[in-house]
């Protein structure tokens, strides 16, 4: 399962235009966009992440791996006082 989050879809045709892209790159990928939590999962089979990344950004938005984005949270931790850990 490849996760991206894409915090600049914002509506429904934000979702079409997403989805839109990831069919014209695998068109038998299964996927799962969730505008509520700015969520893309895909499970494909012929595409790589690098390619279903590019696809959403070429549509126009911003796809942050699920795993990259949990590791850049955890090397950029702070405390409660806002000072690096």
């Amino acid at each position: 399962m490849i996760a991206f989050e894409v915090n600049d879809m914002t509506c429904g045709h934000c979702v079409s235009l997403i989805t839109k892209a990831l069919k014209a790159v695998d068109n038998d990928a299964k996927f799962t966009v969730d505008l509520a939590r700015h969520l893309v999962t895909i499970e494909s089979t012929d595409a790589d992440p690098s390619e279903l990344r590019d696809a959403i950004a070429d549509a126009g938005y911003t796809p942050v791996r699920i795993e990259d984005a949990a590791a850049n949270a955890c090397t950029q931790a702070k405390s409660c006082c806002g000072q690096q850990q």
